[in-house]
């Protein structure tokens, strides 16, 4: 997993303030995406445990938004340079280095961990182990919304992403692997993409049972 991760995390230290412009209207173009993060933390809002992390949070974007929604919020990336941007354009909230797989977290200490196309880079047959941290720093109850690319066949399909090698996965595969995990997902929204890429963007939204 190292190796990877090492190359995921040099490639976005290297594009920080490209990538911080390119997404600094949070959501204010992509109104599917906005509606499952606003539906996300509601859902969280009513468990009545309103910490949540922001995993791979890159500039801290949708950690704000979070905030803005009623969270609390705080960002986690791989990427230091990731994470030295979101402190500095976010300086009220918390952001901090980390390793998916490792999370810097309590036992179900959380009511939600968004995921949004964080865990895009990660190859297939690692993927379990980061679901099961995410599930590990949940409480009971706690919700987990992951975005990602998805795809019409049956097997995850890698890419050339713009920053670093990427992965598309069929829906119900990655469902299948949520509720392996210990989760219970409940509902997903597909939609064609804005860009030219081909995949579809996909959003999970799963409980810990």
């Amino acid at each position: 997993m190292a190796n990877h991760q090492d190359e995921t995390r040099a490639a976005y230290d290297g594009v920080v303030e490209l990538y911080a412009s390119l997404f600094a209207d949070r959501l204010e173009t992509q109104p599917f995406g906005r509606a499952m993060i606003g539906t996300f933390a509601e859902l969280v809002r009513a468990t009545g445990n309103l910490r949540a992390a922001d995993v791979g949070c890159g500039p801290g974007h949708l950690t704000a938004m979070l905030h803005e929604l009623g969270l609390d919020a705080f960002g986690l990336d791989l990427s230091p340079s990731m994470v030295d941007h979101a402190r500095r354009a976010h300086p009220a909230l918390l952001f901090q280095e980390a390793r998916m797989e490792s999370l810097p977290i309590e036992d179900g200490a959380l009511g939600g961990v968004l995921a949004h196309y964080s865990m895009i880079h990660t190859p297939p047959g690692e993927l379990p182990e980061l679901l099961a941290e995410q599930v590990r720093v949940l409480a009971p109850g706690g919700l987990l919304l992951v975005s990602f690319f998805g795809t019409d066949g049956q097997e995850p399909v890698r890419f050339d992403h713009k920053v670093a090698p990427a992965y598309s996965w069929p829906a119900d595969r990655l469902a299948g692997l949520l509720a392996d995990a210990g989760l219970v997902p409940f509902a997903r929204l597909l939609h064609d993409p804005a860009s030219e890429r081909g995949f579809l963007d996909a959003h999970l939204l799963a409980r810990r049972s």
